[in-house]
């Protein structure tokens, strides 16, 4: 009995050896990756220069700092749905993401016209600075909080050009009866001053200059418009872009969709829509200067707004964005903001870009 006891104890040692063992709390199984595959549509054609392109390269660049676990197939104009309901696809969910600018959605939400283009208002660089540390981001959000949609800047197509046009604007009178595609707060000023605008989408611009549907139209500035070929549907080149001194192109976001995130995912959509604002400001200053040279070889007839003209659209442009802050308290606090900033910029400015850009 003793010798059968004595071979039994190392089992009864391994037994409880074993059961202690188990007893051990185990590490926990990682919890599963979760992968999101968003779509973005936008207001551009495809593989329209800086600006299709911009939302291309903005889907890949968040493609690649999620190390796939978020991606984003974009779709053109017209793709999934036509370029002047990006909104309305972004608020309702269809699409989780848009690309577009502000002001295609003036008859929807009229503030957003402050956050894409105001005549004779903020630059690149100032536009830049109000949203990011000025409150204007605050504001953007604010206007867009009742539609579901969070919006960040994702590109700036710089300072453009005044458009081109099938006849001499040498005076105030040559507007009259005018048919200008011009959408946004710079339409507006054109139709006050005798001028029939319309808004259409990039892709119908060429057809409609060329058939004389149209007079005159702008667009963006020599890169995307020698792209268009514009210039072999207009004689007339005019500067100053007093009408876009800068242009917002905006990432909309569904809320819940973004609300829906972990943290990190979050995180590199914000700053992969900052990088891509700096990406596309490089691009146009890049490839204007490139662009506007090839337009002025092949022809093109480069005219300045006469002084009277621009006077004129200066004075209207005052009218205009006083009644669009007067239309609600929300509007008033937007160009308020903008306004306040937009003075202590151009003292500074004036000391800075104005006085090297006159000397060089």
């Amino acid at each position: 009995m003793r010798l059968r006891s004595l071979l039994l104890l190392p089992v009864l040692i391994l037994g409880l050896t074993g059961c202690k063992d188990d007893a051990k709390p185990t590490a926990q199984t990682a919890a599963p990756v979760q992968n999101f595959h968003w779509k973005m549509v936008t207001t551009w054609p495809k593989n329209a220069p800086g600006t299709g392109t911009a939302a291309e390269r903005l889907a890949e660049r968040i493609n690649a700092m999620s190390a796939g676990r978020l991606t984003i197939k974009v779709y053109a104009a017209g793709e999934l749905v036509p370029a002047l309901e990006v909104f309305d696809a972004v608020s309702r969910g269809t699409a989780e993401m848009g690309h577009g600018t502000p002001y295609y959605w003036k008859g929807k939400v009229p503030a957003a016209q402050f956050f894409g283009a105001v005549p004779f208002g903020l630059s690149t660089l100032e536009m830049n600075a109000w949203l990011s540390h000025g409150g204007g981001q605050a504001l953007w959000n604010e206007a867009y909080a009742p539609f579901g949609i969070k919006p960040l800047t994702a590109g700036n197509s710089t300072m453009q050009m005044g458009g081109w046009f099938n006849r001499e604007i040498n005076s105030l009178d040559d507007i009259k009866g005018l048919k200008i595609r011009m959408p946004g707060l710079g339409g507006e000023v054109w139709s006050r001053l005798g001028a029939t605008t319309v808004v259409m989408p990039g892709g119908e611009i060429f057809t409609s200059l060329q058939s004389g549907a149209i007079d005159a139209t702008d667009w963006v500035s020599p890169y995307n418009d020698l792209a268009f070929g514009l210039h072999k549907a207009a004689r007339y080149y005019y500067y100053p872009g007093w009408q876009e001194p800068q242009s917002v192109l905006e990432l909309l976001i569904n809320q819940k969709a973004f609300d829906s995130l972990p943290a990190d995912l979050q995180a590199i959509v914000t700053e992969a829509a900052r990088a891509a604002t700096q990406d596309m400001m490089d691009d146009y200053v890049f490839h204007n200067a490139l662009a506007l040279d090839e337009l002025k070889k092949s022809g093109t007839l480069l005219k300045r707004f006469p002084d009277e003209v621009l006077q004129a659209m200066q004075h209207e442009t005052e009218q205009v964005l006083g009644e669009l802050a007067a239309q609600s308290e929300l509007n008033g606090r937007i160009w308020a903001s903008m306004q306040a900033f937009q003075a202590l910029a151009t003292s500074m400015h004036a000391l800075s870009e104005k006085e090297l850009y006159d000397w060089r």
